[in-house]
């Protein structure tokens, strides 16, 4: 117990980094449990101990189900998702977080917590990126509305299954699958104004990219024969091209093939102006051959932007005679000038324009050929470069990531001695087998694994599960129920469930939810007999309380999955998760001492 508090109090001051704490914390027990073992245990066990979590097989499923949302990411296979979410989003802020906030209690009613997070999640990120709210401030609501539906049936989460379980071993009626969903809905209804309005508030934010997203670039538009232009007039495109796109000149009459017209935009905004405009503002050829060679050679596309130096070969010449594309293979696909550089934005000359010192380019192309335009140009390659969905597998990484949830939710069709039946698998099984599918695929590349993966994560989870283990083997949740039990006798029903549910919350945010589940529903089950209270709602508290793990991000690997993506730290979960904790606490034993009539 000793060990959870310095633990705790170390991740909440957040002056070491969460993976020296972690690490040290793996160490400690390690130490700890050679010279001081368990009893009926070999010094040596205490190593198993402190490092199985790094082969757990919650930590490998965490890690499966990264790699998968990986592979969404960098085919593109959720863009028709979020720019569906983007048109709410645009309407009104306030609407898209709570549109997005129901969906997410919705869908994990029926289909597991996890699996539910790993689809939004990615989608949620990429509307960030898109100019929605950031996603620190969107991750955490959005994890908090699935583990709130998650609670609402039987089959929300293992841990509920667990708990229904145990508890008809102890001698109670199965419970159907939505037999307490009202109450859960109720205590949604109070809960979902602070995940909506209160909740974003108290998040910081954390984007990083707000600097490089306001860069305007300028380039010059081809209208294609296959273009959606053609035979438009202006007018009647605006309302569809996104707000960081604008023509810097109005065409006379309606768009013809070949017609040629300045454009500006975000890096974001030219993309998607010319994914529904389907024109070009480089050489055709050359973007052929780039991906001709990208997919001969299985490398990704990338976009990355360069500064014109003061030795640079390309100084004073214009696009057209600088020969990028001819001698290196690279398409520049527009130009960013700085204020103080742009001396002549006239339309009519803008096709000229001529590259001077400090202009960004934007330039498309593959590794080997942008780092060889640098040097040969000397170019200064700036961080932050974007690799180019590979759009041709993204149905195939949706596919595989529907296959994966679906087997985990619903079930694989399987025929027995008693028929036709659904065989669900274990979330860690089908994350794994669809993360194998997504290497074999190609959907995701062995040597881009480092990117979808997040060390802190890892070390966290393995150092979690640690202190998990050591809070059931040494006695300590059992010792902290004996004490529950008696300090109970006095109280009032409503202040019992309360007692019961924060005892279990406790346990679910420092350990776990199965060490949760095993060590409260027996407890609870004895206190209701002792002091002769109904054991359905004493059960149901516990229940409950297993899934009222906001507070810390070791509570539920959900918790974790968001955790490198929002760049969160151990204080943003305090911060917003004790209050939501307490709101569900003092919600759910009032209704359930007026829906048990106690």
């Amino acid at each position: 117990m000793a060990l959870t508090v310095a633990v705790f109090v170390a991740f909440a001051r957040g002056r070491m980094s969460v993976e020296i704490i972690s690490l040290m914390t793996i160490a400690v027990i390690a130490v700890g449990l050679y010279f001081f073992p368990l009893p009926h245990t070999l010094p040596t066990d205490g190593l198993t101990l402190a490092f199985g979590g790094f082969g757990h097989y919650a930590l490998i499923t965490i890690c499966a189900l990264m790699i998968m949302g990986r592979g969404l990411v960098v085919t593109g296979a959720l863009e028709p998702a979020a720019r569906v979410l983007e048109r709410v989003w645009k309407f009104n802020i306030h609407v898209g977080l709570l549109a997005s906030l129901l969906l997410a209690f919705g869908l994990s009613m029926i289909v597991n917590d996890t699996p539910v997070l790993v689809l939004l999640l990615p989608i949620f990120v990429a509307l960030a990126q898109r100019g929605a709210m950031p996603a620190s401030k969107t991750l955490i609501p959005l994890n908090a509305a699935v583990l709130i539906g998650g609670m609402a049936t039987t089959i929300g989460t293992s841990t509920n299954l667990l708990v229904v379980g145990i508890a008809v071993d102890l001698g109670m009626p199965q419970m159907p699958v939505f037999h307490y969903t009202p109450i859960v809905l109720m205590a949604a209804i109070v809960a979902f104004p602070y995940l909506w309005l209160v909740m974003p508030r108290l998040l910081p934010d954390n984007s990083t990219d707000q600097v490089q997203a306001q860069r305007r670039f300028t380039a010059r538009l081809r209208v294609t024969q296959n273009s959606g232009l053609i035979g438009k007039h202006f007018d009647e495109i605006t309302d569809s091209l996104p707000e960081e796109f604008r023509f810097e000149e109005r065409p006379q009459g309606t768009f013809e093939a070949g017609q040629r017209l300045t454009i500006s935009g975000t890096h974001e905004g030219l993309e998607e102006a010319l994914r529904i405009l389907r024109g070009q503002v480089a050489p055709g050829w050359v973007i052929d051959r780039i991906e001709r060679e990208g997919k001969a050679r299985r490398e990704d596309i990338q976009v990355v932007e360069m500064v014109v130096t003061s030795d640079s070969r390309i100084l004073n010449r214009t696009l057209a005679t600088s020969g990028i594309a001819d001698h290196f293979g690279v398409a520049v696909l527009g130009i960013h000038k700085p204020d103080r550089l742009l001396s002549n934005p006239n339309p009519e000359t803008s096709k000229e324009l001529r590259l001077c010192e400090g202009d960004v380019l934007l330039v498309m192309g593959l590794p080997d050929e942008l780092e060889t335009f640098a040097n040969a140009d000397s170019l200064l390659q700036l961080e932050g470069a974007k690799v180019i969905p590979r759009r041709s597998k993204a149905l195939l990484a949706g596919g595989i990531m529907a296959g994966a949830i679906a087997l985990a939710s619903v079930g694989l069709p399987f025929y027995g001695d008693q028929g036709f039946y659904l065989l669900k698998m274990p979330i860690a099984i089908s994350a794994l087998a669809g993360a194998i599918l997504m290497f074999v695929t190609g959907c995701v590349k062995f040597d881009r694994v480092g990117r979808a993966l997040s060390g802190k994560v890892i070390v966290l989870v393995a150092a979690s599960i640690a202190i998990g283990r050591i809070i059931l083997d040494s006695g300590a949740a059992g010792w902290l129920g004996e004490l529950l039990a008696m300090g109970l006798q006095h109280l009032p029903a409503a202040g019992v469930l309360a007692a019961i549910m924060l005892f279990v919350t406790l346990l679910t945010n420092f350990a776990s939810n199965a060490t949760a589940a095993t060590v409260g529903t027996p407890i609870a089950f004895n206190i209701a007999t002792e002091l002769g209270l109904p054991q359905e709602p004493l059960i149901l508290a516990v229940l409950f309380g297993c899934n009222l793990c906001y507070a810390t991000p070791i509570a539920y690997q959900t918790n974790m999955l968001i955790m490198a993506e929002g760049n969160y730290k151990f204080a943003d979960y305090l911060r917003t998760g004790v209050p939501l904790v307490l709101i569900m606490v003092t919600t759910l034993s009032i209704l359930l001492v007026l829906t048990y009539g106690m």
